[in-house]
């Protein structure tokens, strides 16, 4: 816990709120908000303990930023600071996610929505480019990174291997690549006295697991489906949540065939435009993977199952390893397996830009197989000329004249309607 006198908790409240509320514009948004709301403003953190503890949820998987939030809370009120910290910073984005649903079934397949949702996709693969060049800057700082890097996107785009695996590999690559813990670094603390991590661990396992295991029992196999899914991604999801995206696609989209590549890409579009963390867009592909199989009601329990699937190991991460804090970040290896993992997301994001430019930019895209090997084959027949325009655009908007995020959204959105009727 903080040495630091706690806020009153209507005030905890009040400030959480806010910050769900404004948290547009993915990770780094969100936490320059947090760290001008909590660091800057009222003194509630000190500067070194918030990096710290950013460095710490960049280990875990899940959104980064709601851990973070979830961190502070849980220093400044415990556990119920906490929950009450990341489950403002969710709930915003979810109720504007559930409303989005709603009229992306009623109004999405209309000549005129359409047309600005090529616009919002446009924009998308320069967003998708943007956040691979700045994490690239970070990570791809050594020969091996570079070789993490490109060895995870061949393996993705080339040879279709599963994320988790690409993850897995690079991990242990870092660790094992680490070098000797230098003399001169301190030596870990001891472990918190009175902490026992199974009490922590094992009541948070059962209120996650437990309901997923009740809907495979008797509930209905879709949203089963759709639960084990999304908890076993919340596992996997290190590197946020463009890395996760292409082994989401390539599973809710390929193996399941719960929606269409198109609608996977609004999906994300439309999770650009929401507060709180992008991985709401798991809300989003379960929503309306509902409504196509059952309608609103359905749509809404299977948006339910998702959230709590996704979000709630956020706390149990949070709650068991926070108090260990200090100890984690004293360890090498860990770190180099981290830096392993960065560097394969990299990789992992170039292979989902290409995904996301080919499926908007051309109308056909054909597959070439030679053995192992299954590389994507674009019509150039099928180029959408006007779809080329629109990312032209973005690229001007974002990265030229430096316009934000929502401001490109907008525009882009306006532009491809324009464009329909030119």
């Amino acid at each position: 816990m903080s040495d630091r006198s706690s806020p009153p908790l209507p005030e905890l409240l009040r400030v959480f709120g806010r910050i769900g509320v404004l948290s547009f514009g993915g990770p780094a948004a969100q936490i320059a908000l947090m760290h001008r709301e909590l660091v800057e403003r009222r003194d509630w953190l000190e500067d070194q303990d918030f990096l710290r503890a950013l460095s710490f949820c960049m280990l875990l998987p899940g959104p980064e930023a709601m851990q973070l939030a979830t961190y502070a809370g849980w220093r400044l009120h415990g556990v119920r600071g906490g929950l009450i910290a990341g489950t403002l910073f969710v709930v915003p984005g979810a109720l504007v996610i559930a409303a989005l649903v709603a009229l992306y079934a009623a109004f999405g397949a209309l000549p005129l929505v359409q047309a600005g949702f090529l616009g919002i996709k446009a924009a998308v693969i320069v967003i998708v480019l943007q956040a691979l060049r700045g994490l690239a800057r970070r990570a791809l700082t050594t020969p091996s990174a570079w070789a993490i890097a490109g060895l995870s996107f061949a393996g993705i785009f080339a040879f279709d291997l599963p994320f988790p695996l690409i993850i897995a590999a690079a991990a242990l690559w870092g660790g094992l690549a680490a070098r000797e813990v230098p003399a001169a670094a301190p030596a870990a603390p001891p472990p918190p006295s009175g902490v026992h991590p199974l009490r922590i661990a094992l009541p948070w396992l059962a209120l996650w697991l437990a309901p997923l295991a009740a809907l495979s029992l008797a509930g209905a196999p879709l949203l089963a489906q759709i639960g084990w899914f999304f908890a076993w991604l919340a596992v996997v999801t290190f590197g946020g949540a463009y890395a996760v995206l292409a082994y989401m696609t390539q599973t809710v989209v390929d193996g399941f065939g719960w929606i269409s590549a198109a609608q996977m890409i609004d999906a994300l579009g439309l999770a650009e435009t929401t507060p709180g963390p992008l991985i709401l867009v798991t809300q989003f592909v379960a929503m309306l993977t509902g409504q196509i199989a059952g309608g609103a009601g359905l749509a809404i329990a299977a948006g339910a199952v998702a959230l709590w699937a996704t979000f709630l190991p956020c706390f149990l991460w949070i709650f068991l390893a926070a108090p260990y804090l200090e100890r984690l970040a004293a360890r090498p290896r860990l770190a180099a397996a981290l830096r392993g993992i960065t560097a394969a997301v990299s990789g992992v994001i170039l292979n989902l830009s290409l995904w996301f430019a080919l499926h908007v930019l051309f109308d056909r895209i054909g597959q070439y197989d030679l053995g192992p090997l299954s590389l994507p084959r674009p019509d150039p027949g099928a180029l959408d000329v006007t779809a080329l325009a629109l990312v032209a655009l973005a690229a001007l908007l974002m990265p030229v004249a430096k316009r934000g995020m929502g401001e490109t959204l907008a525009a882009l959105a306006a532009a491809g309607v324009v464009c329909a009727y030119l």
